[in-house]
């Protein structure tokens, strides 16, 4: 089993992935693989909303959402990471996120249904909640069982050391993976047994204009 770590921060090595780390290290302990995935430094453009994903299942745009995409359906789980920019979630990644989610629902891809997924936030000081409360909105309306430690998913500092120094953020990363590696094993053992995925329905979709 493998959980891809998708960093979004423009620093490829600094406090968001330094908290990423520290869950894949309890991860990794527990027997389940990790990968690192960048979402690099340059810009990301948003949804144009062309809906060519439909056709493509993928996105028109070619940048790193659709390096993504190639990669995701080969894992079992997910960690997204993200530093605080004014309150919320990073515009890169929010932007990724948009279009990556989109185009798996549009092409009917089914990269993520049902594969577990939690949102680390990196923070100097406050946001952190309303930026987590954003990033679970995305695995929410994937059918992503969100994964959850003892506190909620966030470390603090503004430098890769002052993370390590937040000891409560730190073992909040390894409780973190401790969890996602004993769903993901739950969840391979179900599989074994034989208990099939939940039936899918068609997508009804309703407006109130009338």
């Amino acid at each position: 089993m493998k959980v891809l770590l998708v960093n979004g921060s423009p620093h490829k090595e600094g406090c968001t992935y330094t908290a990423l780390c520290e869950a894949s290290y309890a991860l990794n302990i527990n027997g389940i693989g990790t990968d690192m995935f960048w979402v690099t430094s340059r810009p990301i453009s948003g949804c144009i909303a062309c809906h060519k994903c439909r056709e493509l299942n993928r996105c028109v745009l070619e940048d790193s959402v659709n390096e993504f995409l190639e990669l995701a359906g080969d894992y079992d789980g997910f960690v997204f990471g993200t530093p605080v920019h004014w309150g919320g979630a990073s515009g890169a990644m929010t932007s990724f996120l948009d279009r990556a989610f989109y185009a798996d629902l549009n092409g009917g891809g089914n990269r993520f249904m049902l594969k577990p997924a939690a949102a680390v936030i990196s923070a100097r000081r406050a946001g952190t909640t309303a930026a987590w409360d954003q990033m679970n909105k995305y695995f929410g309306l994937m059918q992503m069982p969100i994964i959850t430690s003892r506190y909620w998913n966030m470390v603090h500092g503004t430098a890769p050391e002052e993370v390590r120094q937040d000891l409560e953020g730190m073992q909040t990363m390894r409780i973190l993976g401790h969890n996602m590696a004993y769903f993901l094993k739950c969840r391979e053992v179900g599989s074994k047994l034989g208990i099939p995925l939940p039936p899918q329905e068609t997508t009804t979709f309703t407006n109130f204009i009338r």
